[in-house]
């Protein structure tokens, strides 16, 4: 059974963050701060402000780690097809939220479960918990093993 964990909880860590575009587009995306412990082409659950979703974790134009889509399941973060209901632009539409707006990311699961929120929002989380081990995860053990 998941754990319902409100946003101000102390086992919470909260990171402020801010929106910025990609490149010259009006694309948005969410620079993620060094200490989480994610990687570009790993699949996370982001909650957006409740609303359980997938996102890669992707690599900037300027190298930084990065968010910037996210989909109903993990497979379709890892596809990140067109077609593709995307929840993150969705909820950026929906509260009206453009590059410098500041966000709130929260902590749930070290390396697997995120929430974004705009600063203020209390939110009530249920994150899931990380899936078995994956394919990439043996890799990236075999690799470190070398």
């Amino acid at each position: 059974m998941t754990d319902r964990i409100p946003s101000d909880h102390t086992t919470v860590d909260s990171h402020r963050v801010h929106l910025t575009s990609v490149g010259r587009t009006r694309r948005l995306q969410v620079e993620l701060p060094d200490e989480l412990d994610c990687e570009p082409g790993d699949v996370v659950f982001l909650s957006l402000e409740g609303d359980g979703s997938h996102a890669m974790v992707t690599t900037g134009l300027g190298g930084e780690t990065t968010v910037q889509d996210a989909y109903p399941t993990r497979q379709l973060a890892r596809e990140r097809t067109r077609d593709s209901e995307n929840r993150f632009r969705a909820w950026l539409d929906e509260h009206g939220l453009t590059a410098d707006d500041p966000l709130a990311l929260d902590v749930l699961r070290t390396g697997y479960a995120y929430g974004l929120r705009r600063p203020g929002e209390r939110v009530i989380y249920s994150p899931p918990e990380p899936p078995a081990s994956t394919l990439a995860d043996i890799a990236r053990n075999l690799d470190s093993e070398s």
